[in-house]
C-alpha cells in the first residue's frame, strides 16, 4: 500500500526538480528521497518521474499524481490551520489580581470585550489589598504599583495614572489654606506611606481626619457624600457622581502601574491574547 508521507517526498522532488533540492525543502537525505520515490513509484505501478541529465521531469502518471497530491496538501494544511485556529477560541481558566478600584474603573470594560471575543475563558478577577505571588502561582497575572523585582516574573509598565484631589461639586475651596477648617477622606494607617498620604499630609496639615479606608472605591463614595476631601486616582474620581477635581495649590503624586506574569505563562495563548488587549485599551488610559 501507499504510505500517504511519501506524497510530500513526491511533491518536494516535482518542485525541486533534483533528489538534492528535494532533500532541503524537506530536511531528508538525498538517499532517502530516492528510497521514498522508489516506494511510491512500485506501490502505485507507475514511473512517476523521468530521469534526464537536468533533473527530474514529471510523466503523463506523474502529472496526474501531480494534481491529486497538491489536493491532499491543501486539505493537509487546510485542517492543520483549522485546529491551530481553535486557538483563537481560546479555552481555560486566568487568574488576574489587581487593586479595587483599577479592576472596577479600569479593568472590567476590558475584561467584559475579552469575555465577548472568547468566551470559552474564564476570569477570575481577586480584587482585595493582599499582594498574590506569581512565583507561587497564586495567581496568572497581577497589576501593582510596585514593580516586580521576582526573576521569574515578566513584567512591563502598563501606564502612569495621576491623582487629583476631589471635592463635592460646587464646594468652596477659599478657605482651604492649610486644612484647618477641612475635613479629608485618606488611607488608613497600614497605608499612611502612600505617595499621596504623605502628600495630602503635607499639603492640609491641620486638616481633620475624619475617615480612614484603604479602598479608593469607599474614599470616593465617602467624597461624594460630603464627608470629606479626598485624594484619588483620576480615572476613578472622574467616573463617581457627584464630586469634581479642585486645585490646592499643587498637583498629588501620580502613581505607575505596572503588569506581570510568571515566565512559563509567556507562550500560553489566553494570556497573550488578553494581555495584548490590556495594553491596547490601557496604555493611554491614565492620561488626562
Amino acid at each position: 500500500m501507499m504510505e500517504w508521507s511519501d506524497l510530500r517526498v513526491f511533491l518536494a522532488i516535482a518542485r525541486a526538480g533534483t533528489l538534492g533540492g528535494a532533500a532541503r525543502l524537506t530536511g531528508a537525505t538525498q538517499p532517502t528521497m530516492g528510497r521514498r520515490l522508489r516506494a511510491l513509484e512500485e506501490a502505485l505501478g507507475h514511473v512517476l518521474f523521468q530521469r534526464t541529465a537536468d533533473g527530474f521531469v514529471l510523466t503523463d502518471e506523474g502529472s496526474t499524481v501531480l494534481g491529486h497530491a497538491e489536493r491532499i496538501e491543501a486539505e493537509a494544511l487546510a485542517f492543520e490551520r483549522e485546529l491551530n485556529g481553535s486557538e483563537a477560541r481560546l479555552e481555560g481558566l486566568l487568574r488576574l489580581s489587581c487593586s479595587d478600584w483599577f479592576g472596577t474603573t479600569l479593568l472590567t470594560p476590558v475584561l467584559a470585550e475579552f469575555g465577548a471575543r472568547h468566551p470559552g475563558v474564564c476570569i477570575e478577577l481577586l480584587t482585595d489589598a493582599r499582594l498574590y505571588s506569581l512565583p507561587r502561582r497564586e495567581a496568572d497575572m497581577v497589576f501593582r504599583i510596585a514593580r516586580f523585582d521576582e526573576p521569574e516574573v515578566i513584567s512591563r509598565r502598563l501606564l502612569h495614572i495621576p491623582y487629583a484631589v476631589y471635592a463635592p461639586i460646587g464646594y468652596d475651596t477659599s478657605a482651604i489654606g492649610d486644612g484647618a477648617d477641612t475635613r479629608v477622606v485618606t488611607m488608613d494607617i497600614a497605608f499612611s506611606q502612600m505617595p499621596d498620604a504623605i502628600w495630602l499630609k503635607r499639603m492640609l496639615p491641620q486638616a481633620n481626619v475624619g475617615f480612614r479606608s484603604n479602598n479608593r472605591e469607599v474614599q470616593a463614595a465617602l467624597c461624594a457624600q460630603g464627608a470629606g476631601l479626598a485624594v484619588l486616582p483620576r480615572p476613578l474620581g472622574d467616573a463617581t457622581p457627584g464630586i469634581a477635581p479642585i486645585d490646592v495649590g499643587e498637583a498629588p503624586p501620580g502613581r505607575d502601574t505596572f503588569v506581570g506574569y510568571h515566565k512559563d505563562m509567556r507562550r500560553l495563548a489566553r494570556m497573550r491574547a488578553l494581555l495584548d488587549l490590556i495594553v491596547g485599551r490601557l496604555a493611554n488610559a491614565g492620561s488626562v
